[in-house]
């Protein structure tokens, strides 16, 4: 079993909204806290996957006594394998800022586009896209880099953040 015999019943759902904002990640424990739409960018919430209606998996139910890490919605739905559209969105953004950069060549910009789907999710590729992406980032400017920063930031695997970013 890829989770390591985790089950759904060991998580919480969580309810997010459409770009991300994790609204309740304990929704079955807390009492009028789910929202219908988020109070940070207005957007609906879900929790569930909209393509095959797997819940939105939340906290990790036994924590114990150890400090619970930071709650991040999950990028990909763990019942169908599709991206959440928090992260559809973010790499359609990111996809597009590539297509506007005037430094970089149609070949590059390719490149750097077929590049993000492996810093979403950790894959064998991972390493290379996360080098090849600060390489043509870096020709297009340090206005560029914060750009995809600020789009890719929340849905980037956590060892292609550390490539990227430090």
């Amino acid at each position: 079993m890829g989770d390591h015999g985790m089950k759904d019943d060991d998580y919480y759902t969580a309810q997010v909204c459409l770009n991300g904002h994790a609204i309740n990640e304990v929704l079955e424990s807390v009492d009028d806290s789910d929202q219908r739409f988020c109070d940070t960018c207005g957007a609906q919430t879900i929790t569930a996957c909209q393509t095959c209606g797997t819940v939105i998996r939340g906290r990790y139910r036994h924590l114990g006594f150890t400090p619970a890490p930071a709650y991040s919605p999950p990028s990909y739905c763990h019942g169908c394998g599709k991206p959440h559209p928090w992260t559809a969105s973010s790499l359609q953004a990111a996809r597009a800022l590539a297509d506007e950069l005037g430094e970089l060549s149609s070949d590059e910009k390719e490149l750097l586009k077929g590049s993000l789907d492996d810093l979403v999710a950790d894959t064998p590729r991972t390493a290379l896209a996360a080098t090849r992406f600060k390489r043509l980032v870096a020709k297009a400017g340090p206005v560029v880099a914060d750009g995809f920063k600020q789009i890719l930031i929340d849905v980037v695997s956590e060892s292609a953040k550390k490539m990227m970013w430090g």
